[in-house]
């Protein structure tokens, strides 16, 4: 996918095509890492490159299952498992959250594809703190609206935590994930060598 979303054609292609651009900019500060790289944690927060891939695919997933009225996890359940969702746990793999992260874009380019409006309401679920208690329900635009902004968010903070791991930013490892040819101005990343013994 190149650095900037192609033409679209009406509203449901620009809100899906933003949110798939944004998916592959996170995607993209992982390029190259191993999987210590991507569960470490360089900087004063506790938030790693695999970790924050793991907490936005699952964050989607949730929203998608609120715009259909579903419950996979029961509200303890969800509560339990949030800290756990921000970390690349012992025994996950960076490929394996990468994964999830497709299965779940898929997914809801699947179910929106599915709603024939996207003014379609989504009821603002009761008792969550940070949810608005004076709003009946959001629209399938705003959740795609929100989607777009959480992901963005989440990239950033990627962003700055991938080049504390290695120094990678996100133009030269975007070239390199993408196969864009060197310019004197821009240069693909390339892994560091291993230490000399």
């Amino acid at each position: 996918m190149p650095a900037y979303v192609p033409p679209v054609a009406d509203e449901r292609e620009g809100l899906l095509g933003y949110l798939a651009q944004q998916r592959h900019t996170l995607r993209v500060t992982a390029h190259g890492l191993t999987d210590e790289q991507a569960r470490a944690t360089p900087t004063a927060s506790e938030l790693s490159v695999g970790g924050l891939i793991k907490h936005v695919a699952t964050t989607e997933r949730s929203w998608m299952d609120t715009v259909l009225g579903r419950e996979r996890l029961s509200r303890s359940e969800r509560e339990k498992n949030y800290h756990a969702a921000f970390r690349l746990e012992p025994g996950e793999t960076l490929a394996g959250v990468l994964d999830l992260y497709a299965e779940v874009a898929a997914e809801t380019e699947e179910i929106v594809a599915g709603i024939p409006d996207l003014g379609q309401a989504v009821p603002v679920p009761k008792g969550v703190p940070w949810f608005p208690d004076d709003v009946e329900a959001w629209s399938v635009r705003w959740v795609l609206l929100h989607l777009i902004e959480e992901t963005a968010r989440h990239a950033g903070h990627a962003d700055i935590i991938r080049e504390a791991v290695d120094g990678a930013t996100a133009f030269p490892l975007m070239a390199a994930a993408e196969g864009w040819p060197a310019t004197p101005w821009l240069q693909p990343w390339k892994p560091s060598p291993p230490p000399a013994r």
